[in-house]
């Protein structure tokens, strides 16, 4: 049987990497490519956004503005719906897409944070959709598959927390991670992570290597609230397009060894064909373009601190393959199902 879908903010960058995945896997049927009914993109096609897809035949597909009444003629026609919209869309969306009818995979941070509170205070307006907060699951795909495989509501991780909890989740799931201690992320992205409505700030051509959000980023608390523990956590924006590294130090317990920390990865990842464990420390120019994490570590027992690097693409891996991967769980196919040949 194969998946009626459609993507809903189809003209950024994680919407076009998106529509490429399931155009090409073989178990989706991509229906549609829709954008807000005041979208610059309405009626152009998605060739016409991206040179580089013109050679493929989904690119003559169009982009048909959709209004938020709309959204309801979607229950039933489709089985899946992925959004790649700003949050307070994907958050008003909720109260008009049926999760009896169809599954959901959200690509904002609207059903990221439980907390009401810590969410309000992160996203600006406040959570209105008590229902389906309640019901969304947190779609780190290696993590919650099995509770993803049971979900009608996936909020898709963001493109920092991926990168940060797959390098950190194996420590605090071995109860190896010292609790008095905060884990310190520093982590830089591409320019591409801010989406294709450039400012000033985050042009290329502007752009140096420079810390921001210090503090008061919206994806700490995301990171701390599915990771079980506070951490302190400092994105970097880089001159480049995309990809994310993140560099990790934190202490461990006294009863860490580096057969222990060994023991807690491979536990993890062994199995996986997306997280790869390295045996040098992990560079951009290899994950770019590709679904994969690259992670590798190294331990001063003297220190008794450990140093993870962690490498993703974060339109892919941090956003549209992880999405993928989602969507592969949900509809009881293979994790890395169209994605293998990335």
């Amino acid at each position: 049987m194969t998946i009626k879908c459609c993507i809903v903010g189809a003209s950024g960058y994680t919407g076009m990497e998106l529509a490429s995945l399931l155009v090409n896997h073989p178990e989706f049927d991509l229906d549609a490519l829709y954008v807000s009914q005041n979208s610059a993109d309405a009626g152009k096609l998605l060739g016409e956004l991206n040179g580089s897809l013109q050679r493929f035949e989904f690119s003559n597909l169009p982009l048909t503005p959709l209004a938020l009444e709309q959204f309801s003629e979607l229950n039933g026609k489709l089985d899946a719906v992925f959004l790649a919209t700003p949050h307070q869309l994907s958050h008003d969306v909720l109260a008009v897409l049926d999760t009896k009818k169809l599954k959901i995979f959200d690509l904002s941070g609207a059903f990221r944070i439980a907390d009401k509170q810590v969410f309000a205070k992160n996203y600006g307006f406040e959570h209105l959709q008590e229902n389906a907060l309640a019901e969304a699951v947190y779609g780190l795909a290696e993590w919650n598959a099995s509770e993803i495989a049971e979900a009608s509501l996936i909020a898709v991780p963001g493109c920092y927390p991926t990168a940060s909890l797959l390098a950190l989740k194996p420590l605090a799931n071995a109860g190896l991670l010292e609790s008095t201690s905060l884990p310190i992320i520093n982590a830089t992205s591409g320019v591409s992570g801010a989406g294709r409505k450039a400012t000033l700030n985050n042009s290329l051509c502007e752009v140096s290597l420079q810390a921001y959000g210090v503090l008061n980023h919206r994806h700490q608390p995301e990171i701390a609230a599915h990771l079980g523990r506070q951490v302190i956590f400092t994105p970097h924006l880089g001159n480049f397009k995309r990809g994310i590294l993140a560099t990790i130090t934190a202490k461990l317990t006294s009863s860490a060894t580096p057969e222990k920390i060994e023991q807690a990865y491979n536990q993890a990842y062994s199995s996986s064909s997306i997280v790869k464990l390295l045996s040098t420390w992990p560079k951009l120019d290899d994950v770019v373009n590709s679904p994969r994490c690259h992670l590798h570590w190294q331990y001063s027992e003297d220190m008794q601190h450990i140093v993870v690097s962690s490498a993703i693409d974060n339109l892919l891996k941090g956003a549209a393959s992880q999405a993928v991967q989602c969507a592969n769980l949900a509809f009881g196919f293979s994790p890395s199902q169209g994605l293998e040949a990335l």
